[in-house]
């Protein structure tokens, strides 16, 4: 037997077929956001380690820097070298870079 499809029983499917829509609509958004947002994610993940390596590099170049310090006659040729420092009876003779 065949059942006749009124008009208020395709006003019903019309409205439901809108309201699944609907949800769908908003379950694909929701999912896309939170794609988007996983995405941005991970380059900023890629991004900080990067940094994080850098920082690692820095911080033995320091650490290896402040062991160096510690030593005074290590202390005492920077000193000289960096700061023209003599010791008595030195003379300090600046040689320019360009004629090395």
């Amino acid at each position: 037997m065949k059942r006749k499809v009124t008009s208020k029983m395709k006003r019903r499917l019309c409205f439901l077929a809108c309201v699944l829509l609907l949800v769908i609509g908003v379950f694909v958004g929701t999912i896309l956001e939170d794609w988007v947002q996983i995405v941005d994610n991970r380059n900023t993940l890629a991004s900080l380690t990067v940094q994080y390596k850098d920082l690692l590099d820095q911080e033995e170049s320091l650490n290896s820097e402040v062991t160096k310090l510690h030593d005074i006659d290590y202390v005492a040729r920077y000193a000289r070298e960096k700061y023209m420092y003599s010791l008595p009876n030195e003379i300090i003779i600046k040689i320019p870079k360009s004629i090395q």
